[in-house]
């Protein structure tokens, strides 16, 4: 049951009801009212714009119209107030009685209440992470998988069918790169003695297991083999090792991929893929022959303006026309991203998302105009930057460099503190905000560490099932049918708890539609705030208390409502990926 959904409907069967909407039907459009809560609470339940988008088109005054609709809407069962504010804003406010039945479905949904049709099951695709194999995950991984996983749980929660995808980065120079250091910890482990780690090479010690591997299954043999004979041995192995270490670090995220797709696949059979996309977009009009103008600045020392096979993206919203096969016939870095997005459009999305680092801001547009040219404008394209984490251990910063071997993995960083307030805080400012991440502060058990306050939330949740069953050794919790338990509820605190969980549907909606899953963690430090608000009255008044051993119908009948805040805690935890403890000490 969506309140604001229901009330939207409403509404407009109100509107359609005035002489004023009847005459002039064709000339307005109800796409544009909305039905939300008011911004200030104690102006009611729900509020409306419709008699502000309405009155021009009609030709009338807002305020007016807003009488007109307001006379409507009093005649409505559920509705005991409605007042017009400001210029012509409506609010309403509603009854006991549709909160109480409000709170019933709530309960007979349980985790399900709030999953939402909004995506129609449109075919989705979204790929984050895709760090390159060269190494474990460092912190500037964390945020884009957990963002990436997040939304992807969202979206398959509001109605999409949606694919979690990685794209192996296993083609090209920094693979070679990591194939040589593998190679040098592989003769390392053969006896040889080799110094310091040359500059431009991979120094980390997590390719000393690597290395050994090969020694174990190599013997000496690689090391007499000239380099184009060892190197694809040691990149396919050294790819492999690489993976198995990325998994095992997503997993410890608890993220997971539907999807892991290898960029050397657009590569075997002599680029095959990459040959076929091209020669589509050349079909469709968008691939030439031609120059491209200098780099804008300096020019460097070796620019040629020679002319080469180029993409006419700027033809699709982009700034410069993009070069899909270099001066030695081999293809660009872009034709293998033309291969695969044109992979992805014969697999039949409807939607592809890129979760990418603040440092991929200039692929936006390219990648943008790609999906464009490809699909003829039928696939929608978006890409999410998320901006830098920075890290600090009770206020000092932490300095990492990955190509140094010195830098804070994402391994440490779910070991120091669980991955639960890893994944919770990632979300916890919008993804295009930096964010700054303080060791110490997560591991608060404070109001002020908003993964503690929720998951403290579910647990009181369930610690009043425990009182229950203390106070009423006899009552079968479990086979109680707490929908029906719940005109017990009338306190005026109670309502305004419903109301907040009565905001859920709309924020799976809006998170969904807008592809910001932070808003679902700021919404359930909200709901947490409000329970434990409510429990807190009960410390001062008794009569508040979710369990009374003096009562024990209205006891029941609370804990139909505190059921109702633990499954949606329960949901909304779910979907950031975050557990929902039924103890915490």
């Amino acid at each position: 049951m969506n309140l604001f959904a229901d009330f939207g409907t409403r509404i407009e069967n109100a509107l359609e009801t005035l002489d004023l909407i009847r005459e002039k039907r064709a000339e307005v459009d109800f796409s544009r009212i909305t039905a939300e809560p008011p911004r200030d609470p104690s102006h009611g339940d729900v509020a409306t714009n419709a008699a502000m988008v309405l009155a021009k088109p009609l030709g009338t005054n807002p305020r007016a119209l807003a009488e007109l609709i307001v006379a409507r809407l009093k005649e409505e069962p559920d509705v005991v107030d409605v007042s017009v504010a400001g210029p012509g804003f409506i609010n309403l406010r509603l009854g006991k009685e549709y909160w109480q039945r409000l709170l019933a479905a709530i309960i007979e949904a349980g985790e399900d209440f709030g999953r939402s049709t909004v995506g129609t099951g449109r075919k989705t695709n979204v790929e984050y992470v895709s760090a390159n194999p060269t190494g474990p995950m460092h912190v500037g991984h964390c945020r884009g998988a957990v963002v990436g996983d997040a939304l992807a749980n969202l979206l398959a929660f509001a109605g999409y069918e949606v694919t979690k995808e990685y794209y192996i980065n296993d083609a090209g120079s920094q693979i070679d790169v990591l194939a040589r250091s593998v190679f040098l910890r592989y003769r390392e482990a053969l006896g040889e003695n080799v110094g310091e780690i040359p500059s431009g090479l991979y120094p980390g010690d997590y390719l000393v297991p690597v290395g050994k591997a090969l020694a174990n299954e190599f013997g000496p043999r690689l090391h007499n083999m000239p380099e184009e004979e060892w190197m694809p041995l040691v990149k396919d192995r050294a790819i492999i090792a690489m993976m198995a270490m990325i998994r095992e670090d997503l997993e410890a995220l608890n993220v997971h991929h539907d999807v892991f797709f290898s960029e050397r696949k657009l590569h075997a059979d002599g680029a095959q893929r990459i040959r076929t996309a091209i020669n589509d977009l050349t079909f469709k009009g968008h691939v030439y022959r031609g120059t491209l103008p200098p780099p804008k600045g300096q020019l460097p020392e070796d620019w040629e303006d020679r002319e080469q096979t180029l993409f006419r993206s700027t033809d699709v919203g982009d700034d410069i026309d993009r070069p899909l096969i270099k001066s030695d016939g081999s293809y660009t870095y872009f034709a293998a991203d033309v291969a695969y997005m044109k992979d992805k459009f014969d697999r039949g999305y409807d939607e592809l998302i890129y979760v990418l680092g603040a440092d991929h801001g200039g692929y936006v547009k390219r990648l943008e105009a790609l999906a464009r040219a490809i699909s003829g404008g039928n696939v929608k394209l978006t890409v999410l930057l998320c901006q830098l984490v920075k890290l600090y251990r009770n206020g000092e910063p932490v300095k990492m460099s990955k190509r140094s071997g010195d830098f804070v993995t994402l391994r440490d960083v779910v070991e120091e503190v669980g991955r639960d307030s890893v994944r919770f805080m990632m979300l916890y400012r919008k993804s295009s905000e930096p964010l700054d991440f303080d060791f110490a502060k997560v591991t608060e058990q404070s109001k002020d560490n908003p993964v503690f306050y929720v998951q403290y939330a579910h647990a009181r949740c369930m610690s009043v099932f425990r009182q229950a069953k203390e106070a009423f050794p006899d009552l079968d919790i479990e086979s109680l049918d707490l929908a029906t338990t719940v005109k017990g509820i009338t306190d005026d605190h109670e309502m305004q708890l419903i109301a907040k969980l009565a905001e859920y549907p709309r924020v799976i909606e809006a998170a969904a539609q807008s592809q910001e899953p932070h808003r679902i963690a700021f919404y359930l430090y909200d709901l947490a705030s409000f329970f434990h608000a409510h429990w807190n009255k009960g410390k001062d008044q008794p009569e508040l208390r979710f369990v009374n051993d003096k009562n024990r119908e209205l006891s029941i009948a609370r804990l139909g409502l505190v059921r109702a805040v633990a499954s949606v805690l329960k949901s909304g935890l779910a979907i950031t990926g975050t557990a929902a403890p039924d103890e915490m000490r």
